[in-house]
């Protein structure tokens, strides 16, 4: 008995946190044979991590795509906002497409849409076109959280509430890697690697997700049809919020502008739409009570306001330090490496802990923890400290933030409805990408609009940080749970 102890505390981190269930999943066959869970998580992880590459690594090359393709800095904006709008209208849809025709086909066909689209944004000659194929790649990205999540939950047995929990160590390497990767491709190649860096990688996924993964189940075609309707109004009230947004942003348009306020008012008429359809469909390819009924509602505001908005802030730090300080684009991009490896450790920390913990207390932890980072990267550099070693500090305290954050904020939704854990990550994904769309779009449009961007940012960092401290009065409202789901 001694001998198994010790051979289970010399396991490897991943393998020992996936196989610590003492029976297999509950819902594989007895003559199944074994899954290869490690694998499958190193697969899913790269494809994760891809995607949250390309949600960062266009930051640093803005500067670049905006000369390249003769364009403006709030047209060039909207390649990062663009992708976090393929999001929000995909990810739900491809949640709904998880649960109908199985995990595994709609993890490889993401893939596969992912891959393409990168390479198309690689080769295209004109900013409207980048927005667009931006968007049908972050469609494709979309695919990958909802369905990862399902083929989790479907393989991994009790083990899978700590492996959904790392997948928010994944995202922060993305963040980290994806800087790096745009700095290095602006400085010695061309703005075009940062999308044709993900045409090897795409391919590489899709030869292992198609060897490894187990093959979806028949019991997934029975689900619901597809609602058509719902999808369009949620579609037109997100491109109307972020097209009368980025108007807003341009110089010499007023406020009360056809071109401000007419996008506006469609947006929020589709909202309203959108919310009283799904009240009244038969079949809404989002339910209602997933939306804002009881926990659930609060669990989604947690993951805007806490979750996604301090991304969209933090994937701008490049940007804030050139315009401020005069940083290089490699230098700058370089700064996420703090917030990426904190993000990283913190989380892994936070997962190992948390049947301990619970959910209340990392979130309100890393909220606070995340507020006092941004508002350090407001406040010039102090006691001789050079800009960058400032800017790497408070970028590491929003990491840690984030990090404890992370696998609470999953966990708190999917242990509510772990028969739906596609559709539960899909909206989760979402409300993230809807925090950060806000985030970067009102950021892009007041940083058009002024003389001085740098320290026009600096205040938008302070005012980011009152929201998150007034946000963590949510915190005792989420859902409480200790131990495995």
């Amino acid at each position: 008995m001694m001998a198994r102890c010790r051979c289970q505390r010399a396991l490897p981190l991943a393998h020992k946190l996936f196989m610590d269930s003492p029976t297999p999943a509950a819902d594989d066959a007895p003559d199944t044979p074994p899954v290869p869970r490690v694998r499958i998580f190193l697969v899913i992880a790269l494809a994760l991590l891809m995607m949250s590459i390309d949600s960062t690594i266009v930051a640093t090359a803005l500067h670049a795509l905006q000369h390249g393709l003769n364009t403006t800095i709030n047209w060039a904006g909207w390649t990062l906002t663009a992708y976090a709008l393929g999001f929000v209208v995909a990810i739900p849809i491809t949640g709904k497409l998880s649960e109908r025709y199985g995990r595994r086909r709609v993890f490889i066909a993401s893939v596969l849409v992912f891959t393409l689209a990168s390479l198309l944004c690689g080769l295209v000659g004109n900013i409207y076109l980048l927005i667009a194929l931006r968007i049908v790649q972050a469609a494709g990205g979309a695919g990958f959280t909802p369905s990862a999540t399902g083929i989790i939950v479907d393989h991994f047995g009790s083990a899978r509430d700590r492996a959904v929990s790392l997948f928010g160590s994944i995202f922060p390497i993305g963040a980290m890697i994806g800087p790096i990767f745009g700095g290095l491709f602006v400085q010695y190649w061309d703005w075009r690697g940062v999308f044709l860096v993900n045409v090897p990688i795409g391919l590489a996924i899709l030869f292992f997700a198609w060897r490894l993964i187990p093959h979806d189940r028949n019991q997934y075609r029975q689900a619901a049809g597809l609602d058509f309707v719902g999808m369009g109004l949620l579609a037109v009230c997100v491109l109307g919020g972020m097209l009368g947004v980025n108007y807003l942003g341009e110089r010499g348009v007023s406020v009360f502008a056809p071109v401000v306020w007419v996008p506006l008012v469609v947006s929020v008429l589709a909202g309203w739409a959108f919310v009283r359809h799904l009240r009244r469909s038969a079949e809404p390819f989002i339910e209602p009570r997933l939306l804002f009924g009881p926990d659930f509602g609060v669990v989604n505001l947690v993951n805007v306001v806490l979750g996604g908005i301090p991304v969209g802030a933090i994937v701008l730090a490049p940007l804030y330090a050139t315009n401020r300080y005069g940083i290089d684009a490699l230098s700058a991009g370089s700064l996420l490496i703090a917030q990426g490896l904190a993000s990283v450790v913190f989380s892994v920390l936070a997962v190992l802990v948390l049947r301990r913990t619970g959910y209340r207390r990392p979130i309100a932890v890393g909220g606070v923890i995340t507020a006092v980072g941004l508002l350090l990267l407001a406040v010039a550099p102090q006691g001789g400290v050079t800009p960058y070693v400032w800017l790497a500090g408070s970028a590491l305290l929003v990491g840690m933030g984030i990090g404890i954050i992370n696998p609470a904020s999953r966990n708190a939704g999917l242990q509510l409805a772990p028969r739906q854990a596609s559709s539960l990550a899909a909206m989760r994904s979402m409300f993230m990408q809807t925090g950060t769309i806000l985030s970067v779009a009102l950021a892009t449009a007041v940083l058009a609009a002024v003389d001085d961007p740098g320290m026009a940012q600096a205040w938008i960092y302070v005012a980011t940080a009152l929201l998150l401290v007034l946000a963590l009065t949510l915190v005792r409202k989420v859902p409480e749970h200790k131990g495995a789901w």
